[in-house]
């Protein structure tokens, strides 16, 4: 048996009988980790990230929610935390009041480390005094780091120094704590999965549109690393969407800014110079779209295959002379 599952037996296993003598423990699942939930005041952005030395974290630490706030839920991990914790703040519960609600209603609360943040910026964490050591938190501003079975006590501290110092948007400063933990020893067992999730300031009730950032690394020698590179592919993504809305809306230059935006983060990406292409020709701008054409079809001979199949579809003038045109740029 796995010790880290005998820890789990001795410490829960006295705490999670029912008072009508069930007879076995509640199962649990001993995610160790350090994380941090937060908020941007000036875009009132929420948001989760973290990393541990555990398989697939991100289904099971971060909750967030836009509009209502975001959660972080770890050590011998409760997952009911995080929904019953958004249902609470939802319902009117300030982040304190909700942990402190759900806490007192948890027999096994000294094995549990939880953070939560709101809308408003209030935010509070716990850290039971049977989480295993080094482990602790800091609640500060519009954040909580927090952090169990690290190596040292000088872990959730550097993540709450980066998260203060750091520059750009919520996502960049929740990874530079990530990094931060990472750097001061982290998890006293090595890394293996990451995740984030960042929700706007500004829902739409929608949830699938409210997630800017919604990313797991479930198994790598270096998940941070991963987890910065899914970031920066996904921000490119959001360029390449609102350069779609702006199509949408007519907005020709506009569209054009957040192509050039996309392609600039993804330089070698042929998916997007593709549809930067394509944006161009309904334009009617089909001059400038060949050599973004020529770019394509020299990396993939797929593309010219895929392109006389779009003015079915809507997404090219079913012009058999345009798209002649087109393919004429593309090797022979």
């Amino acid at each position: 048996m796995r010790l880290v599952t005998i820890i789990l037996l001795a410490l829960v296993f006295p705490l999670a009988l029912h008072a009508q003598g069930r007879q076995q423990p509640t199962p649990l699942r001993p995610v160790h980790t350090f994380s941090i939930v937060a908020r941007d005041p000036a875009t009132g952005e929420l948001g989760v990230a973290v990393q541990s030395h555990w398989f697939s974290v991100g289904p099971i630490v971060p909750w967030a929610e836009a509009g209502v706030g975001a959660i972080a839920t770890q050590s011998f991990v409760d997952p009911s935390y995080g929904k019953n914790g958004l249902d609470l703040m939802r319902g009117g519960k300030s982040a304190p009041e909700a942990l402190k609600e759900l806490l007192a209603k948890d027999e096994a609360r000294e094995v549990r480390q939880v953070a939560m943040i709101d809308m408003q910026g209030r935010v509070d964490a716990w850290t039971g005094k049977n989480d295993i050591q080094a482990a602790g938190h800091i609640v500060g501003q519009n954040f909580s780091v927090q952090a169990n079975l690290m190596l040292n006590n000088r872990v959730w501290p550097a993540m709450a120094r980066a998260f203060e110092n750091t520059k750009g948007d919520l996502a960049e400063r929740m990874l530079a704590a990530l990094d931060a933990a990472q750097a001061a020893g982290g998890d006293i067992r090595g890394r293996q999965s990451a995740a984030i999730i960042v929700v706007s300031g500004k829902p739409t009730g929608q949830p699938w549109k409210d997630r800017t950032f919604d990313l797991r690394v479930d198994d790598s020698p270096q998940p941070l690393q991963e987890l910065r590179r899914l970031v920066m592919l996904q921000r490119a993504y959001n360029h390449m969407n609102a350069g779609d809305l702006a199509v949408e809306k007519k907005d020709n230059e506009g569209a054009l800014r957040e192509y050039a935006a996309a392609e600039k983060l993804v330089p070698s990406s042929a998916e997007m110079i593709y549809w930067h292409a394509v944006a161009l020709v309904n334009m009617g701008r089909v001059d400038e779209s060949l050599p973004l054409f020529r770019k394509v079809f020299a990396k993939d001979r797929n593309w010219m295959t895929l392109t006389p199949r779009l003015p079915k579809s809507g997404l090219l003038p079913d012009d058999p002379k345009l798209i002649r045109r087109i393919l004429s740029v593309g090797p022979k």
